[in-house]
């Protein structure tokens, strides 16, 4: 069965500007949203900036050769994440073949005995489970980060590999499985109109199809155990969502049972039925701040409050019985996640989980007798730590860690804090001082760092409390690293989430700014010592705070961020079509002058002339939602005005960095660029540092210091 999981899919939207380094969508919170009405007046122009140079003629970094490794940090994992099979004698997990994570299969008590499964020898597979029936492993894969994701089969000997989507330039995704049906799923094809994905039942053995619904437009579909379609929801012109449902005796237009308003578009969506398909749970955040999660009588549509929190959306993990699709737990993700049991059955166990390792919990896949379950711990100075729980026997036993090498190393403590904005609204953020700088750990300094305001994507994404390897690398070269959940990010309440409303590079930034004065008013920082970096809506966050507010930051990292809001929205991909009045209330609307002129005055290219910092960009060419046309016509705007820009390119990837090897290579030349800039460390480079990367330095090479001779030319 497919049910929502706090923290792996969004309700009703997709993550419109989150960088793929890893996963889509990222910022790890669950759910998540008193819009305007009106076009907001135009940005007033930026301050008159001071003469200076763009950057040093000569950049000269820091180079140490007692850091931590790039490759420990951003290289491959030992191991990914273990998936118990449905009887629970078998695991699924990742390793790393050649340089590239493939699947294997184990005996559960034996992860030694792994078999090799796919043989993938380009990207790295992220997306995989068993089918229900545990006959088949499946998992997904593009090309080249075109997100156009296939979906295959493998029997879990190796054997039977098919892709059971073939065709090229299309988007499979699962929308549905079935413990009544084991060998059959439902998926979603947008090969008969790109902008929409009809629904079809798939056998997983023959791979064949048979239509279920041609789709006119409905984002979500919803089934039951029988593989029925029950719920959809269809978004409107005016932001508003209807609940959708198939007439009661088949045949005919389906009917509408419900509407979502335009605020609670981002906080209300059904999360899936129960096997009995007499009650389905909804996410609903209307009528409250806060999103709770509800028990509906599939019949009635009579709903029942089951869990809500004063100050946190649903989020951070959701625990479902396996067989009878029964919600037992569900956590609240503040500033760290908060579980409240529904199921007495299982308080026992989760009492037990919370002692058994370090970090945050989640229970990651079940065996279909509830017996086994796969728990993850995630900490902030630990890489994740996978156990299998027995709970007859109430034991556990430790698989292992997903990077080994990390252990025992200095890592960096990560300090939940609440930072008030200009207007009141707090912003749960995280502050990480590099290990040698807080020994004891009580979130201070003596003396001002460097700092690096890093900026998560989406924007209806958020950071969250845990290991990250890129703040563990800016901790590790010097910095202090501060990450802030701005208005618009996600599970802090739709108040929260709607001041975001038309306010691109206006409020949104404003509370980057009063984030980064809040370090310099506690001595974390000085003013003159930040350096804004981000992927995604945190690379125009970046280009934002290098155009609209040119002197504040010393430097900027740009990774796949978009430099004109309306060239943004007007290439996305077809299939966002059904979501594009979701952008419109949230952005701005681009298909009126006004709406238009106001975002042409929040894109940085407009301002692209007021740059003078240093500024570094990376893109992948393949990038479906930010084409490499936004960071293009940067590049030669700032060119034109004779402003030096270093400009990398992947021709492999999309929106972000998948492969390894060009991840490291981009955070060699990152951590250079900061070192030349705001003044940390940086582990020297050499040749064999991009062996395997497809990276092209397209312009501003010499802007990084210690880059090999020859390298990305």
């Amino acid at each position: 069965m497919t049910r929502w999981t706090p923290g792996t899919a969004r309700p009703l939207t997709l993550c419109l500007l989150a960088v793929a380094t890893a996963a889509a969508c990222g910022g790890g919170a669950a759910t998540a949203p008193t819009p305007a009405t009106a076009a907001p007046p135009a940005a007033p122009p930026a301050p008159a900036p001071a003469a200076e140079p763009a950057r040093p003629p000569t950049p000269v970094g820091n180079p140490r050769t007692d850091l931590i490794p790039r490759a420990v940090l951003f290289g491959n994992p030992e191991r990914g994440a273990p998936v118990v099979s449905p009887d629970g004698k078998r695991l699924a997990f990742t390793a790393p073949v050649d340089g590239v994570m493939n699947v294997f299969v184990a005996p559960i008590d034996d992860p030694g005995r792994a078999v090799q499964v796919t043989f993938d020898q380009v990207r790295p597979i992220r997306s995989y489970a068993w089918s229900n029936d545990g006959r088949w492993v499946l998992y997904q894969q593009d090309v080249g980060g075109d997100e156009n994701y296939h979906l295959f089969r493998v029997g879990p000997d190796g054997k039977d590999a098919v892709d059971l989507t073939p065709t090229p330039g299309v988007l499979a995704r699962t929308v549905a499985t079935s413990l009544k049906k084991p060998g059959h799923i439902l998926i979603g094809l947008n090969d008969r109109d790109p902008r929409v994905h009809d629904v079809h039942e798939l056998e997983l053995a023959t791979g064949k199809t048979r239509l279920v619904l041609e789709n006119p437009g409905y984002v979500n579909p919803v089934a039951d155990e029988d593989l029925r379609l029950r719920l959809a929801a269809h978004p409107q012109p005016d932001g508003t969502t209807r609940l959708m449902a198939p007439p009661a005796r088949g045949g005919g237009p389906w009917v509408q049972i419900d509407t979502v308003p335009a605020d609670d578009q981002l906080t209300t969506a059904v999360l899936g039925y129960e096997s009995s398909g007499k009650r389905y749970y909804l996410l609903d955040g209307r009528g409250r701040d806060t999103a709770a999660i509800y028990v509906v009588d599939a019949a009635t549509h009579k709903k029942t409050l089951v869990a809500a929190h004063d100050r946190a959306d649903v989020g951070g993990g959701a625990i479902f019985h396996p067989r009878t699709g029964v919600l037992r737990a569900i956590a609240f993700n503040r500033a760290r996640p908060e579980w409240k049991v529904l199921d007495k059955g299982i308080a026992g166990d989760l009492d037990a989980l919370r002692k058994l390792d370090e970090g945050d919990l989640a229970v990651l896949s079940m065996s279909h007798d509830d017996r086994t379950w796969i728990v993850a711990y995630n900490g902030d100075r630990q890489p994740t730590r996978y156990w299998r729980w027995d709970r007859t026997a109430k034991r556990g036993t430790r698989l292992w860690a997903s990077r080994p090498s990390l252990e025992g190393l200095p890592l960096a403590r990560m300090h939940p804090v609440e930072i008030p904005a200009r207007d009141g609204l707090s912003l749960v953020s995280y502050l990480s001082l590099p290990a040698a700088a807080d020994p004891d750990g009580d979130g201070a300094v003596a003396t001002p760092l460097p700092m690096v305001l890093l900026v998560h994507g989406g924007p209806w994404a958020r950071d969250s409390w845990g290991y990250s390897p890129l703040v563990q690398l800016l901790a590790d070269r010097g910095y202090a690293v501060l990450q802030v959940n701005f208005r618009g990010s996600t599970g802090f309440g739709k108040a929260f989430l709607n001041a975001a409303n038309l306010q691109w590079g206006k409020q949104m930034h404003d509370d980057l700014l009063d984030a980064v004065d809040w370090a310099v008013a506690r001595g974390v920082t000085s003013a003159d010592q930040v350096c804004i970096m981000g992927g995604s809506y945190g690379g125009y966050a970046t280009l934002v705070g290098l155009t609209m507010t040119p002197l504040t930051f010393r430097c900027g990292v740009d990774i796949v961020g978009p430099s004109n809001l309306i060239t943004l929205v007007e290439s996305v991909p077809p299939y966002w079509a059904p979501l594009l009045s979701i952008f419109k209330t949230r952005m701005g609307d681009w298909t009126t002058p006004e709406g238009k002129a106001a975002m042409r005055a929040v894109s940085p290219l407009t301002h692209a002339g007021e740059i003078r910092r240093p500024l570094l960009i990376g893109q992948g060419a393949n990038d479906p939602r930010v084409k490499q046309a936004e960071s293009d016509q940067i590049v030669q705007a700032m060119q034109a005005k004779g402003l030096p820009v270093t400009y990398v390119i992947f021709p492999d990837e999309g929106h972000g960095f998948a492969r390894p090897p060009n991840m490291q290579a981009f955070m060699a030349v990152a951590e250079a660029f900061l070192s030349a800039h705001l003044g940390g460390a940086y582990q020297p480079m050499t040749a064999d540092d991009f062996a395997g990367s497809t990276m092209k330095i397209e312009a501003g090479a010499a802007g990084i210091p210690g880059l090999p001779a020859g390298v990305g030319r």
